[in-house]
C-alpha cells in the first residue's frame, strides 16, 4: 500500500473487478460519453476553424488586410504616400486603388458592378488576383488601353468573353451641374477572375488606374491598400503606418469590412460548442449516478475506514479520485481521438464520400467543396480542461454524501 491512503484506496474502487455490472457498465458509459463529447467538440471546431481560415482567404484575395482613404476625394500625391510607409513594421505592400459604382452592359444583358482601377505593377503586393485570373493576365491592363478583367460571375451574366466589348455607364452632370448625364465608356475584356466568392465574382472588374481616373474624371486614386505578414494583427499595424502620413487620411482594416461575416461564424462556433458540450453533461451526470452507487454500496467499507481513523476530508478524497480518474482517461482519450479526426480530415472525408456515395459540401451548390481543418491548441487544451473541470465538479455531491456517512449506523446490522 503506498500514500496517500485516500488515493490509493479511491483507486481500488475504480480498478477492482468486484462492481456488480450495472455499476461498471454505467461507469464505462461515463468515461467513453466524455471521451466522444471532446472529440467531438476538438473535430467540429476544427472544421469551423478551417472554414473560417478559407473563407477569410478568400474575402482577402481581392481585397487587402487596410485601406487609407480621403473620404472619397482623390489623393494625388499617393506615390509619395507609399514611399513614407516604406519600412512600417509587418507592412508587405501597398498599392493604390479607385472604386466606382457602375452598370455594365453588353447588349442585350445588363449588371450592376464595382469597377476598380488598380496599378498592375503594385496590385500582386496587397492582393492574389494575379493567382485566380483564368484567362489573361494584370499585365494586360496597360494605361489607356481600355481593358477590362471580369469576375466569372459577372462575365456569364453579360455573356462576355475575352475579346468581347462592354459598355461601362456611371452617372455624371451636365456642364450646369443641374442634370444628371451618364458617362458611357467601351472596355475590351481582357482577362476573367475566379475568386470563390459570388461577392467578388459576380460584381467586380477590374481596370487600369488610369482608365478608370479618366472614366471618373479624376486626377488620383481613391484609397491606398496595405498588405501585412500578420493578418490578425493588421488593425493595430495599419494605425501605425498610417501614423508615418501626414493627417486627413481615414484607416479601415478587414475586420471592419467583413465584421458581419465573422461576428456569424463566432456565433455558430459558439453554439456549437454549447450544444456538443451537452455530451460531455450527459456523461458527467452518468458519473454522479455512478459514484451515489459506488457510495451505497461501499457504506459499510467507509464506516470500518473511519472507525480506522480516515477523516471525513479523506472520505472525500476516495470518491474525489474516482472522478478524476474517469475525467482524466477520458478527456485523454478525447483529446487523442479528437486530434486524429481533426488532423484527417482530408483523408476521411473523401474517404467516406467515396464509400456512401454523397458530399459533405456538394461542389454543385458551394464554392468551398471540401472540408478544411485547422486545429487551434488553445482549443484543445480549453475542451480537455473544461472536460475535466466538469468531471470532478461531478464528484463533490456523491463525496459530501459519502463523507456523512456515520459509521455506527452503517455497521449497526453488520
Amino acid at each position: 500500500m503506498f500514500q496517500p491512503l485516500p488515493v490509493f484506496v479511491g483507486l481500488r474502487y475504480s480498478l477492482a473487478r468486484e462492481h456488480s455490472f450495472f455499476v461498471s457498465f454505467i461507469t464505462w458509459v461515463s468515461l467513453v460519453g466524455v471521451a466522444l463529447g471532446v472529440a467531438a467538440l476538438i473535430t467540429v471546431l476544427s472544421v469551423m476553424n478551417g472554414l473560417e481560415s478559407e473563407l477569410r482567404t478568400r474575402l482577402l484575395s481581392l481585397t487587402a488586410h487596410a485601406t487609407l482613404n480621403a473620404a472619397g476625394a482623390p489623393i494625388r500625391d499617393w506615390q509619395s504616400r507609399i514611399q513614407q510607409l516604406q519600412g512600417s513594421p509587418g507592412l508587405v505592400g501597398a498599392a493604390p486603388f479607385l472604386d466606382t459604382d457602375a452598370m455594365l452592359s453588353r447588349a442585350p444583358d445588363m449588371s450592376g458592378a464595382i469597377v476598380r482601377g488598380i496599378d498592375p505593377a503594385l496590385e500582386p503586393q496587397v492582393t492574389s488576383i494575379a493567382d485566380t485570373l483564368r484567362a489573361g493576365k494584370l499585365s494586360d491592363l496597360t494605361p489607356g488601353s481600355d481593358g477590362i478583367i471580369l469576375g466569372r460571375m459577372l462575365a456569364y451574366q453579360l455573356q462576355a468573353a475575352v475579346g468581347d466589348t462592354v459598355t461601362v455607364m456611371i452617372p455624371g452632370t451636365a456642364s450646369g451641374g443641374d442634370a444628371i448625364v451618364p458617362r458611357l465608356r467601351d472596355f475590351h475584356v481582357v482577362g476573367i477572375f475566379e475568386v470563390g466568392l459570388q461577392e467578388h465574382d459576380s460584381v467586380l472588374a477590374l481596370v487600369n488606374l488610369q482608365d478608370a481616373e479618366a472614366l471618373r474624371g479624376l486626377d488620383g486614386p481613391t484609397g491606398i491598400r496595405l498588405k501585412f505578414y500578420d493578418v490578425l494583427k493588421a488593425p493595430e499595424l495599419a494605425r501605425i503606418a498610417a501614423a508615418r502620413l501626414a493627417p486627413g487620411l481615414q484607416v479601415r482594416d478587414w475586420t471592419q469590412d467583413n465584421e458581419a461575416y465573422f461576428r456569424a461564424i463566432r456565433i455558430e462556433k459558439t453554439m456549437m460548442g454549447l450544444i456538443l458540450m451537452l455530451i460531455v453533461a450527459v456523461a458527467v451526470f452518468n458519473i454522479v449516478a455512478t459514484l451515489i452507487m459506488v457510495v451505497n454500496d461501499k457504506r459499510t467499507d467507509i464506516a470500518i475506514l473511519r472507525t480506522l481513523g480516515l477523516s471525513p476530508r479523506g472520505v472525500i478524497a476516495v470518491f474525489m479520485t474516482q472522478g478524476v480518474l474517469i475525467g482524466w482517461i477520458g478527456a485523454a482519450l478525447g483529446v487523442t481521438l479528437g486530434l486524429a479526426l481533426a488532423l484527417n480530415v482530408d483523408v476521411i472525408v473523401p474517404f467516406l464520400e467515396q464509400t456512401f456515395g454523397f458530399h459533405f459540401m456538394d461542389p454543385d451548390v458551394y464554392y468551398i467543396s471540401g472540408l478544411p481543418s485547422e486545429v487551434h491548441p488553445g482549443d484543445v487544451v480549453r475542451i480537455g480542461m473544461a472536460a475535466f473541470i466538469l468531471t470532478l465538479i461531478a464528484t463533490v455531491y456523491p463525496a459530501l454524501q459519502a463523507a456523512r456517512t456515520q459509521p455506527a449506523e452503517a455497521l449497526r446490522y453488520e
